[in-house]
């Protein structure tokens, strides 16, 4: 979801039911757009070792080859839109290697990797609000559970198949809709935790679903199930396979659909919304944390606070995640020593206030996203004067990832 002059480019994703014909046709598609990428892959892997470099039109090049081949001779019976679209992908990946923001591409499993096809506008077509594509059999069999922004056409359309055997499209277009909501005089501090999904600033504490909790006893039920199959693409174990890919469907939709309620919540009634910079990838390190961590998926909800906040003309503060918002008394300024998680309570040496641990955390990310906001500087922890007191410093805002 992208931002452009005027309007943003949003994806609307339905799910539809395609006939056996249209399914086969795009499992052959996924498969050719998988043989295509992991032969550029290796081509262009082959040409580093040599100190030489591939570009997308070398590769395009290549692909016009293989087709040529009796033993490639079946890349030519799908559409070449995705197979194009595949190398561009490529490219892109290379690009954010090279510009150290991505590692080097991998290549692509027939079992674990994602089963997509991206189409443009020339290998689709979208009318009275039919969609066909390129080569298939008749239009796709949506359900239109929401309907297109009026008089939007998509400029490119990717399918994709997941691990429960769910069809989607997903269709990308200019929404008009989309606009700057007016100017609101709140802000708030938003702590994220695993008792409460998040606490507020207000004192307001939203409740952790734990989805992946509650479905815990069939996951491992299904899970037992898949492991006493016979290794293979025999169609016990391929059914087994499938009735856990649905119980994951079923909790990761349920947390995104959660999600999306509350940022929306938070990014329609407050101006500024100040988070910190949690390091998710470090905290699922710890075996004791892991799973609550990517049941509560912090990252998720702080992607989507990011764009949400970029559409609707919102700011959006990350603050440093050295910045002891839990230790910091939010009254007086004092600094406290170790709490250790199990302190949920606590009262300040200083001035004797009494704090709630994560509405005490809130409400210091928002007095430092307000400095952050006001003069442009970021926060750094805090160090202890000689009279007990904290001392703020500050320094230039760092880039965030």
């Amino acid at each position: 979801m992208s931002v452009t002059t005027g309007h943003v480019k949003r994806a609307f994703k339905y799910r539809f039911h395609p006939t056996d014909v249209q399914a086969a046709e795009l499992s052959r598609t996924f498969g050719c757009v998988r043989k295509v990428y992991n032969l550029a892959l290796a081509a262009r892997t082959e040409a580093w070792a040599r100190k030489e470099r591939v570009n997308y039109n070398q590769t395009s090049g290549m692909l016009t080859v293989w087709k040529k081949t009796e033993e490639l001779a079946f890349l030519g019976e799908v559409s070449s839109v995705p197979l194009q679209q595949c190398l561009r992908h490529l490219q892109v990946a290379f690009t954010n290697f090279f510009g150290k923001r991505a590692k080097y591409p991998r290549f692509k499993s027939r079992k674990k990797s994602r089963k997509s096809a991206e189409y443009t506008s020339s290998g689709f077509r979208f009318r009275d609000g039919k969609l066909t594509l390129a080569k298939m059999a008749g239009p796709l069999d949506i359900v239109w559970s929401r309907p297109l922004p009026e008089g939007a056409f998509p400029s490119t359309v990717t399918v994709s198949q997941d691990a429960a055997g769910r069809w989607f499209v997903s269709l990308l277009c200019e929404d008009p809709n989309v606009v700057p909501l007016p100017a609101a005089g709140a802000a708030v501090g938003i702590d994220a935790g695993l008792d409460h999904l998040v606490t507020l600033s207000t004192g307001e504490k939203v409740a952790n679903p734990r989805y992946e909790r509650k479905d815990r006893a069939r996951l491992a039920r299904a899970q037992r199930s898949l492991a006493r199959k016979a290794k293979g693409d025999g169609r016990n174990r391929t059914k087994a396979r499938r009735r856990v890919a649905r119980i994951h469907a079923r909790i990761a939709d349920r947390r995104r659909d959660h999600l999306h309620q509350l940022t929306t919540r938070l990014v329609r009634e407050n101006q500024t919304l100040v988070i910190e910079n949690l390091t998710v990838r470090n905290m699922v390190k710890n075996r004791s944390l892991a799973r609550a961590v990517s049941d509560a998926a912090w990252r998720e909800m702080r992607r989507m606070l990011e764009y949400k906040a970029a559409w609707y003309g919102r700011n959006l503060v990350v603050v440093d995640r050295w910045f002891p918002s839990s230790k910091l008394c939010s009254h007086c300024g004092s600094l406290a020593g170790k709490m250790p998680l199990s302190v949920r309570t606590w009262t300040c040496e200083g001035c004797g206030t009494t704090h709630d641990r994560d509405v005490n955390a809130a409400k210091n990310l928002l007095a430092a996203g307000r400095a952050v906001a006001a003069c442009g500087a970021g926060v750094r922890p805090q160090r202890r004067t000689p009279g007990g007191q904290s001392a703020m410093k500050q320094e230039t805002p760092r880039r965030e990832p």
